[in-house]
């Protein structure tokens, strides 16, 4: 077998090994799963290089793709590489001016999009793009051309043979992709990727997760994240097949018909889960509630490799076989593992999971690391909770003096892209990738995170509060969808809270308090009541700066389009706060304060 060297080297199974594959990329349409076969993924790709060089597309030519997950997402990115031409994937649920902003820095020349609903978000950008000699869409869209032309220029090619000659001039240090990070703080960056730091990522994690061709997984977070993307090529390298979720709202849906074997997923999905199992709990019979709580109680005491003893593991078999396997058919009951990124995973989380055999594979990594530094193994010493694990094959790891985890290794970035002196400010003279995260190495090679940076801040006194393991540890309580912790310059932390009304409906059901609407539940003494208890009871466990001594209630929902979360789900703080400022204000004048401190 041909080695892989380059991204569209992946190319070369599918002619081989894995021609077979029938269902390889898999969506739902109008209700039907519509297949495509490895064959199909071959061809297609194919066709679209030849017809992008039929359009005069060369070498370094940038093309821009805004698609949501789909099996055509695959096609492009592989057509596109297969010329030597540079992909630049972009969020579909990014603003106008966020548009507007990258396809003008990377000065792309090409555009395809998905659908009708992407291109009314982008339409208006579009006559100042002055570089740009052509679009196309997926789906029809009324004036502009399908990518279906693409293909029927492939097809007609005079020269098939000069795509081979063309992927012989084409490197593993040459650059593949440039991929916008979201954009927490500030305008995003376009990272440069080459093929050499996707494959040596992508390889490195192949050797963790057990899979086989034939093997299904689903896929629902963004393919022009690096994150999926990633994980879509482990999933290529072992034949495996992929089905892509249109709405993540029926993900449980998509889960329970598919009965996939493995997915990449963030803890935010975790978190909803886990609360929606806990308020089906609430709501079943007394014997079957007092079985149901005493096994989550069992599974929070989990720890690996039979640490708790024979006792605790009769009891933990006894949990799996009354209530766990129930949670194991409602994920499709053949999950072999579930990877978690982009943000941290509480080790609570975590270990009740584990105890309910379904295994959570944590890992760290960011857009710039191709994303891959550290994760979980199934070997042990491999695995330890509130940790994303060790370092994978090739890579390298320190922490600075103040405690920023520096990394080193084939999968560094190539740079910004028109950005050399960002790319100066987090690459050192000797290679060292600064990643703006604080951590701490455990037993000299699990790696934790305990926050970012630039999200540290200091009260008024003077003292440092990180407020992203505060924040993680209160999204504990099933009553509290979402929280940022506030107090730059004030004399102590606050929040603004919005509850998980999923929850407190059917809270409120069982207490017999009226639910009218979110403004008015959020207003509620009774509720405000309730949410305090919570706080109080996470207050116990933090240091007198990091307690939470006031906060407010929002019935807003954050999201991305709101642009509160960015598309990687991470709280877009300097924003919150600039559009909750008079909010902040009020709560930080109450005279009452939330938390009675001692």
């Amino acid at each position: 077998m041909k080695q892989i060297t380059r991204i569209f080297d992946l190319m070369e199974l599918y002619k081989d090994e894995y021609n077979s594959i029938q269902e390889l990329f898999n969506i739902k349409k109008d209700g039907v799963w519509v297949h495509f076969s490895a064959q199909d993924y071959v061809h297609h790709s194919n066709m679209i290089s030849l017809g992008l060089l039929a359009l005069g597309v060369t070498k370094g030519t940038r093309i821009a793709t805004v698609m949501n997950n789909c099996p055509e997402w695959n096609f492009f990115d592989m057509g596109i590489l297969q010329t030597g031409a540079i992909q630049i994937p972009v969020y579909p649920t990014i603003s106008e001016d966020n548009y507007r902003y990258i396809f003008k820095d990377s000065e792309i020349e090409y555009l395809i999009f998905s659908d009708y609903e992407i291109y009314d978000r982008i339409k208006n950008v579009l006559p100042e793009i002055s570089g740009l000699k052509a679009i196309f869409s997926i789906e029809p869209v009324v004036g502009i051309r399908s990518w279906t032309e693409i293909l029927e220029l492939g097809k007609n090619h005079p020269a098939p043979g000069d795509l081979e000659a063309i992927k012989q001039t084409i490197f593993p240090g040459d650059m593949a992709t440039v991929i916008y990070t979201s954009g927490t703080t500030g305008r995003p960056k376009g990272v440069m990727s080459s093929h050499n730091n996707f494959v040596t990522n992508y390889k490195g994690l192949a050797e963790i997760p057990p899979l086989k061709m034939h093997d299904r997984a689903v896929s629902f977070l963004p393919l022009c994240h690096v994150y999926e993307r990633t994980a879509g090529y482990v999933y290529q390298s072992f034949g495996v097949s992929v089905y892509y979720v249109q709405n993540i709202d029926e993900l449980g849906d998509y889960i329970r018909e598919v009965k996939p074997h493995g997915f990449a997923s963030v803890p935010r999905v975790f978190e909803k889960i886990y609360n929606k199992i806990v308020i089906k709990g609430r709501s079943l019979p007394l014997p079957m509630k007092v079985l149901f709580f005493w096994a989550l109680r069992q599974g929070h005491k989990y720890e690996l490799n039979h640490a708790r003893g024979w006792v605790y593991d009769i009891k933990l078999f006894i949990a799996n076989l009354l209530v766990f396997r129930k949670w194991r058919e409602a994920l499709g009951g053949e999950l072999k593992f579930i990877v978690s990124g982009s943000a941290a995973l509480h080790p609570r989380l975590a270990r009740i999971f584990w105890a309910a055999k379904i295994p959570i594979l944590e890992a760290y990594g960011l857009t710039e690391t191709s994303p891959g530094v550290t994760c979980y193994r199934f070997e042990p010493g491999h695995m330890k909770f509130g940790t994303v694990g060790t370092l994978l094959a090739g890579n390298q790891m320190k922490i600075a003096d103040d405690g920023e985890v520096l990394c080193k290794g084939p999968n560094i970035m190539m740079g910004y892209l028109n950005r050399p002196e960002k790319t100066a400010e987090v690459i050192d003279a000797d290679g060292w990738f600064h990643t703006g995260d604080i951590g701490v190495i455990e037993d000299g090679k699990f790696l934790k995170i305990t926050d970012r940076k630039k999200e540290i801040f200091k009260t008024s006194g003077g003292k440092y509060v990180a407020p992203q393991p505060i924040e993680q540890r209160m999204k504990e309580s099933p009553f509290i969808e979402h929280i940022m912790v506030v107090g730059e310059n004030r004399n102590y932390a606050a929040a603004l809270i919005i509850p998980n009304f999923e929850h407190l409906k059917s809270w409120c059901e069982v207490k017999h308090i009226e639910f009218e609407s979110r403004q008015k539940v959020v207003r509620n003494p009774k509720i405000i009541r309730r949410i305090r208890q919570e706080i109080e009871r996470f207050n116990l466990d933090l240091g007198q700066t990091d307690k939470i001594k006031k906060f407010r209630l929002l019935d807003a929902e954050w999201t991305t389009d709101s642009g509160e979360i960015s598309p990687t789900l991470k709280y877009r703080r300097k924003f919150i706060i600039e559009k909750y400022s008079q909010i902040i204000e009020e709560t930080y004048r109450s005279s009452e304060f939330n938390y009675r401190a001692e």
